[in-house]
């Protein structure tokens, strides 16, 4: 993925959202199969044996054991099992999102790897399915954490692409960012956020909020935060200076802004973390 296409996603995953239907462990039978089904949630399948076919669109795949395999939300998918051995499998449904769309509707991965550890993917799928029979806060907290990080495997063991039809959206999201970034040091307004894109104002905070989850205002706040931390920790910049850096033109503001951000005053942070 290009760094400038990375660089709009992140900010998208700030608003991240993740939610496991279900999770189960399932050895199938053989007249396990559908036709053209269209999900309106994401798969993953962990082949612990047997033989079996799956297609996606006009692409057929046949996934073995050691292998992870996903099915993004909204593809066409058939599939059918193999008389002989059907699959002995680890499973899940969920929903993912980013913005306003699934994840897997912003990335193009490839959809069957070779799980480097199976014995741990073995654990986290054991460990997700227990939580998922829980009724408990804790449960649903804990399915989360272990959804993801099933997900960051596969991910890091992938290339990852954004898809061509998303590039056009991918782009306005990079200018956004970039304008945001490039005049932190100045007074930023909706209006002017929006005209670099082309947007009318009214338009655009909902545009706004709908992707990356907050109003534009807010996302500025968070910008300045974020720089702001950034040269408190690594750099010797007064903080008279970091504050004419992140668009303060009185230290005093800035402090009041910083410590209602973070419960820290400048001081007190860089104190703590640099």
């Amino acid at each position: 993925m290009q760094e400038n296409e990375q660089f709009a996603l992140s900010d998208l995953l700030q608003s991240l959202q993740i939610e496991l239907l279900v999770a189960h462990k399932t050895q199938v039978t053989h007249s396990w199969g559908e036709t053209d089904s269209v999900p309106e949630y994401n798969k993953l399948y962990f082949i612990c044996e047997g033989e079996g076919w799956i297609r996606i669109g006009d692409v057929d795949y046949y996934p073995k054991p050691g292998q992870l395999f996903l099915t993004p939300v909204n593809c066409r998918k058939s599939f059918s099992a193999f008389s002989g051995r059907p699959y002995l499998k680890y499973w899940c449904h969920f929903h993912i999102t980013a913005g306003p769309f699934d994840l897997f509707q912003w990335i193009g991965v490839p959809l069957c790897i070779n799980v480097g550890d199976p014995a741990r993917m073995t654990d986290l799928f054991q460990d997700l399915i227990s939580c998922n029979q829980q009724h408990t806060i804790v449960a649903r907290l804990r399915e989360k954490a272990l959804l993801l990080e099933i997900i960051g495997l596969f991910l890091e063991s992938v290339p990852v692409r954004v898809l061509q039809h998303r590039s056009g959206e991918m782009n306005r999201l990079n200018v956004i960012q970039h304008f945001v970034d490039n005049r932190l040091h100045t007074g930023i307004t909706v209006d002017q956020m929006a005209e670099a894109v082309h947007l009318h104002p009214n338009y655009f905070i909902s545009y706004f909020k709908k992707h990356f989850g907050i109003p534009p205002l807010k996302y500025v706040n968070r910008k300045r935060t974020e720089r702001a931390k950034q040269l408190l920790t690594s750099t010797p910049l007064s903080i008279k200076e970091i504050a004419d850096r992140t668009g303060f033109k009185e230290t005093n503001h800035f402090t009041k802004f910083f410590r209602k951000e973070t419960n820290l005053s400048p001081t007190e942070y860089r104190s703590a973390y640099s």
